[in-house]
């Protein structure tokens, strides 16, 4: 079954922020209850919403129906399926909510590090920490990136950002320099040599960013921050995969309850392509790019390689894992 959605605009939370201490605070802010989870994937679901935000949030209309979707409707757990524990970073941003969302539906145990860690309990409700840890600190502050936060660790998906030109968002030195660059050379210094695979986001044109139209983009700096981040990646010695989405759509779901993140749909956009050598140009569903992020850490032959992707109108993989293999793999062919 898929939806088509309209949002409504929330206003952000009067949180009160608190200075970092100097390790990763572990927060404990949910009470041992299920996931009330609609499928195994980004397909909609008929269970009733039952976050006070979702009046505000979402209305659904049914447009479509498939067999995979229906039987995956009343499946739900409380204990990880997986042995992986994924480390979310990034996990309060437009593709972060999804990454996130798609994980605790798919049981797959995850750590979230976040500035502030009471948006955890408003985007993905009360769950039971053996799914859900959450950790206090930022990527832009080393001291934050104790080696507590990554016991146990398996994999990271990076998908921390912030806008290509000046605006609210760069409140409290959130700049591409800081967020793009530092944060991630701190985030990957931090990291433990017997880390799986780090997914790291980026953006399509990082390599053109003195060439017309991406010039533009870049006045600011953002691609070139997001390459110099790529390249540390690179020279680190990790397992990686890296994701240059292009232009991002859908969402962004900031405020949005975790019920409403799995209803989200791209509408027509779900067909995915996917290129290699930073050719395409295009948009890319903020959907399609957090399954591709966690789609990557399960197909062993996207270790070591950099992706771009695009949306397109036409039936997508979902989260069927053969589909993005052969994606993945026809890109690599090209």
């Amino acid at each position: 079954m898929a939806s088509s959605l309209s949002f409504t605009a929330i206003p952000d939370f009067p949180l009160t922020l608190a200075k970092f201490s100097n390790h990763p605070q572990r927060i404990h802010p949910f009470p041992l209850l299920p996931l009330d989870s609609s499928s195994k994937c980004f397909a909609s679901s008929r269970r009733r919403v039952t976050s006070p935000l979702v009046a505000h949030a979402v209305k659904e209309n049914v447009i479509d129906q498939s067999p995979n979707s229906e039987a995956a409707l009343d499946s739900e757990t409380t204990t990880p399926s997986s042995s992986k524990l994924v480390l979310v970073v990034g996990g309060s941003g437009g593709v972060g909510q999804l990454v996130v969302a798609s994980l605790l539906n798919q049981n797959i145990k995850s750590r979230l590090l976040l500035r502030d860690p009471e948006k955890a309990i408003a985007l993905f409700g009360k769950q039971d920490e053996e799914k859900l840890q959450v950790f206090k600190g930022d990527t832009r502050n080393p001291e934050d990136l104790d080696p507590s936060l990554f016991e146990g660790v398996t994999h990271v998906i990076c998908c921390t950002g912030t806008t290509a030109f000046p605006s609210k968002r760069w409140d409290g030195n959130n700049t591409p320099e800081r967020t793009d660059w530092e944060g991630v050379r701190n985030l990957v210094s931090a990291l433990p040599s017997t880390l799986k695979r780090i997914v790291l986001v980026s953006s399509v044109g990082v390599t053109k960013f003195n060439e017309l139209p991406w010039s533009i983009m870049n006045l600011f700096g953002v691609l070139k921050y997001k390459k110099m981040g790529e390249d540390f990646v690179l020279k680190s010695g990790l397992p990686f995969t890296i994701i240059r989405p292009g232009r991002l759509t859908d969402g962004p779901y900031t405020s949005y309850d975790l019920n409403t993140l799995l209803k989200a749909t791209a509408g027509k956009r779900c067909a995915v392509v996917i290129g290699q050598g930073d050719k395409l140009v295009g948009e890319a569903s903020r959907i399609v790019v957090a399954e591709a992020c966690i789609q990557a850490l399960n197909i062993e032959f996207t270790e070591g390689e950099i992706y771009e992707i695009n949306s397109v109108e036409g039936e997508g993989p979902g989260c069927d894992q053969p589909k993005w293999k052969e994606l993945f793999k026809n890109a690599q062919s090209q």
